[in-house]
């Protein structure tokens, strides 16, 4: 790897530090390296040209920026946790720097993860999301009527905060807080999860990888579509979503064996409920 990007978390002041040690670290080591704030995203995308790889600082919020940011360029990613939980993140600052070496050196797997694509039919905008697509309530504390169809056929109609579809990714997210279910990481099976739903089904359920989900909105109050909590456009009433697996995927280096994923999400929800 003769380009790395090192993308930090702004609002953690010792991820931005660390993150210039990372990159004087490489830079002694011969490595072309540049930094960026991940969330200057338009500034990073102008930074991508020849990386190879794109090193996150921060926690799992920092991640899907970077997710972003390389979007669809599938530069693989390996993220050193400074956040909270760090589900996908793989390395702790105490070992990252002689980690990175063995990393850059071609040690490692690379893991494959499914996005989500969604497109808003009157706006026509398009949207691509690593964890989930959310469609659910606006700023008003009041439920809001969501009808599904998948693949064509009528399905259910939620009446909820919010209908949740999620990526094996997002399953130990937002969908994990509302009491769906935990997929294994390289799955390509989608969830669809509602949200408080009042008097209709709070069952999550699992959706082959080529199904398409179509989600239609009834609401006099406002609501949104939220891509991985971090973009979101407002939705009218009688707005549809179009939801279904991206054809793009993001890349992630392990240097733990694929194996490691059941004990490590024991220890990180070590004390709650699964």
């Amino acid at each position: 790897m003769k380009r790395i990007g090192i993308l930090y978390h702004p609002k953690i002041g010792k991820s931005e530090q660390f993150a210039a040690d990372v990159e004087q670290f490489l830079k002694r080591k011969g490595v072309q390296c540049w930094l960026h704030s991940s969330w200057d995203e338009a500034g990073a995308k102008k930074q991508l040209d020849g990386t190879d790889l794109a090193v996150s600082v921060g926690g799992d919020g920092t991640i899907l920026r970077v997710a972003r940011i390389i979007f669809p360029l599938e530069i693989p990613i390996v993220g050193i946790n400074f956040g909270n939980l760090g589900f996908m993140t793989e390395l702790r600052a105490e070992e990252a720097l002689d980690k990175l070496l063995v990393i850059i050196e071609g040690g490692g797997w690379t893991e494959e993860r499914t996005m989500l694509q969604a497109a808003v039919t009157r706006t026509r905008n398009k949207y691509h999301a690593l964890n989930d697509v959310v469609v659910g309530r606006g700023k008003f504390l009041r439920l809001v009527n969501i009808q599904v169809h998948i693949d064509g056929e009528a399905f259910t109609k939620y009446r909820a905060d919010a209908v949740i579809v999620a990526t094996s990714t997002g399953s130990t997210g937002y969908s994990l807080a509302a009491n769906g279910p935990i997929l294994h990481p390289e799955s390509r099976d989608i969830i669809l999860k509602a949200v408080c739903p009042h008097l209709s089904m709070d069952k999550a359920v699992i959706l082959a990888p080529e199904t398409a989900v179509r989600l239609k909105i009834f609401t006099n109050h406002g609501a949104v579509v939220s891509m991985d909590g971090q973009v979101e456009e407002p939705l009218n009433t009688e707005d549809e979503i179009e939801v279904s697996l991206s054809p793009h995927v993001t890349k992630f280096i392990r240097l733990r064996p694929k194996s490691e994923f059941y004990s490590t999400l024991v220890s990180k929800l070590k004390g709650k409920s699964l």
